[in-house]
């Protein structure tokens, strides 16, 4: 499934939220994000046809099995990819939280097992999934 940049962003939101809240609405998305409720409606009528959520009559959003799980790797690769560049690199943090950010969607998987891998030779353990 090739799901773009932003819905992946989308989905890392709403898995944040849920950790937050189990009651996520379209609304929370938009002022988490800074988006417009038509841009988010409309990110989740593509997420909703992608099988990623469901939206319930009371309009909460739950991730699907599939949704939490791709939510789930795209924030791990976020955290990880955050810290590889502030603990690591020495690279302040509100820099490395923004270039992992876009770098999260790019990597390969080859890339960021190899990453993963050599933190964790290096002594690095993950922080625990929010």
């Amino acid at each position: 499934m090739s799901l773009h940049e932003s819905g992946e962003d989308y989905l890392e939101t709403i898995y944040l939220l849920t950790k937050k809240s189990p009651f996520v609405r379209s609304v929370d998305v938009a002022n988490e994000l800074g988006f417009t409720k038509a841009s988010v409606s409309r990110a989740m009528r593509i997420l909703r046809e992608e099988g990623l959520i469901v939206v319930g009559d009371d309009g909460g959003i739950k991730l699907t099995k599939a949704g939490s799980k791709r939510a789930i790797s795209v924030y791990e690769r976020h955290t990880l990819i955050t810290d590889f560049f502030s603990q690591f690199l020495g690279v302040n943090p509100v820099t490395a939280e923004k270039d992992a950010c876009k770098i999260e969607h790019v990597i390969s998987e080859e890339t960021y097992l190899r990453l993963r891998s050599f933190m964790t030779e290096k002594g690095y353990s993950p922080k625990e999934l929010v």
